[in-house]
């Protein structure tokens, strides 16, 4: 098990971000590291950004971005403050421009093509491919005739050979050797920055604290790191990464191939808590469990129970979690649902305590609405079994316990027991194999609707 996180009096007031990229619509290993950032700001009183990196201008789009903002609200997440990086390109080239002062950031003229012949050889001598820093040899004359044959430089910031150092937050002690990397491009020929310039430029500028992401950016840390001291940050950022989440055959989940988006699971009927508990308590010490509000599921969280090795999300799993929690939502947490199916009134709070416990998806109330104050298509019972069962029925007013003085009652009158008894009653009453207690939808109904259906009736 990894190393517990401090306790609440050991931090700052904490300030997370998550810093999607609206190219397509997130999905459930998208949703983990939103909510472990939520959950973690929640606990410590602390703010949560939702930044936009959206500097890609080709793939970037404000379809997306709208996407991903209703994907987080349905999920319970409201951002503290949001920002987009197409919104902040003076921030960044004031930040290269620092760089470009201390010899930190540098230009290289070498082509695709070239970059790639050089990491071959180096790798067919047995060497690291990484980035030979030729261009730091380059005399100014050489430079000057490499920008007068109109060839555009990459830049790429330069590494201090050094191991870099940090305590994880979930990881333990971790260090990247920063001589065994290639010295990254931070800025493409065109002049368009790479995700790591504007991120740290960003973070520092929001004040950012703690960055939680996947255990697929730790290689980016060391660099992240210096790249912060560069720039002048009072400090880094602490970091926890976290495990990630896979698919039920083991492989990642792609966000542009639309795996198991949050849009299409809000679609297929799944509980956006069932997703939250799924997404955060997998891959955790924590048993996965109905959680019923967001802060409750926060206070389960903690960064020191998430595990090393991957977790495979099964989404079978999360379809019998979603009808658990499902089961578990009391009227207050349902009222506004119920209403937008324009189910109201007084029969509205029974009709789903009678119900919550057969459905499926939520929509579902819609047919066990229809049941109690709709039309329905009634099995027909035999003809004297019906004349028996309107004679037995009581009169009004009913509760839960009319069902068993009626049948009771029909029992002694046809000699029928058990399932020869009820199942009849069930299927023209409701129209259904199976469903509720009829002892909670039978006062429901109503009387007149019951004879009606004892009839062969809708």
């Amino acid at each position: 098990m990894n190393q517990s996180v401090k306790s609440p009096a050991d931090f700052v007031v904490p300030v997370v971000r998550f810093a999607p990229s609206p190219t397509g619509r997130i999905h459930i290993g998208n949703a983990r590291t939103a909510l472990l950032n939520y959950f973690f700001a929640c606990r410590h009183s602390g703010t949560f950004l939702l930044r936009f990196d959206d500097t890609d201008s080709e793939r970037s789009t404000e379809e997306y971005a709208l996407g991903i903002e209703v994907d987080l609200a349905w999920l319970g997440i409201a951002p503290d403050r949001k920002m987009r990086q197409s919104e902040r390109f003076t921030l960044y080239d004031a930040a290269a421009a620092k760089l470009k002062a201390l010899g930190r950031l540098y230009p290289c003229f070498e082509s695709p093509e070239e970059l790639e012949r050089k990491r071959r050889l180096q790798i067919a001598r047995g060497a690291p491919p990484v980035y030979d820093r030729a261009a730091l040899r380059l005399s100014q004359s050489e430079l000057a005739a490499l920008a007068a044959e109109g060839r555009k430089p990459h830049w790429r910031f330069k590494l201090t050979p050094e191991v870099v150092q940090w305590e994880d937050l979930i990881r333990g002690a971790s260090h990247i050797d920063c001589a065994s990397l290639s010295d990254p491009v931070l800025v493409r020929e065109d002049g368009s920055y790479l995700y790591t310039l504007p991120s740290v430029a960003d973070d520092i500028d929001a004040g950012v604290t703690h960055i939680i992401r996947g255990e697929d950016h730790v290689t980016n840390t060391g660099v992240q790191i210096q790249l912060f001291e560069a720039l002048g940050a009072p400090q880094a950022p602490q970091f926890a990464h976290h495990n990630l989440l896979t698919g039920a055959d083991g492989q990642g989940l792609s966000k542009r191939a639309g795996a198991l988006s949050i849009a299409g699971l809000r679609e297929a009927g799944i509980e956006s808590l069932a997703v939250a508990a799924m997404a955060t308590l997998t891959g955790s010490s924590i048993a996965v469990q109905p959680a019923y509000s967001l802060p409750q599921l926060a206070g389960l969280f903690d960064l020191g129970s998430i595990s090393r090795t991957s977790a495979r999300f099964d989404e079978e799993e999360l379809r019998h979690l979603s009808q658990r929690v499902l089961h578990g939502l009391s009227y207050d947490h349902v009222r506004e649902r119920l209403q937008a199916l324009e189910i109201v009134g007084r029969k509205a709070e029974p009709l789903w305590l009678a119900a919550r416990g057969n459905l499926e998806k939520f929509s579902d109330i819609a047919v066990w609405r229809l049941v109690v104050e709709g039309e329905i298509a009634p099995q027909a019972l035999e003809p004297d079994f019906a004349a028996a069962a309107r004679a037995a029925l009581p009169p009004e007013p009913w509760d839960e316990s009319s069902w068993g003085l009626w049948t009771q009652s029909l029992k002694q009158a046809t000699g029928l027991k058990g399932k020869a008894l009820f199942h009849p009653l069930r299927l023209a009453l409701t129209g259904h194999e199976s469903g509720p207690e009829l002892a909670k939808l039978l006062p429901l109904i109503g009387r007149a609707r019951v004879l009606a259906r004892l009839s062969g009736k809708s």
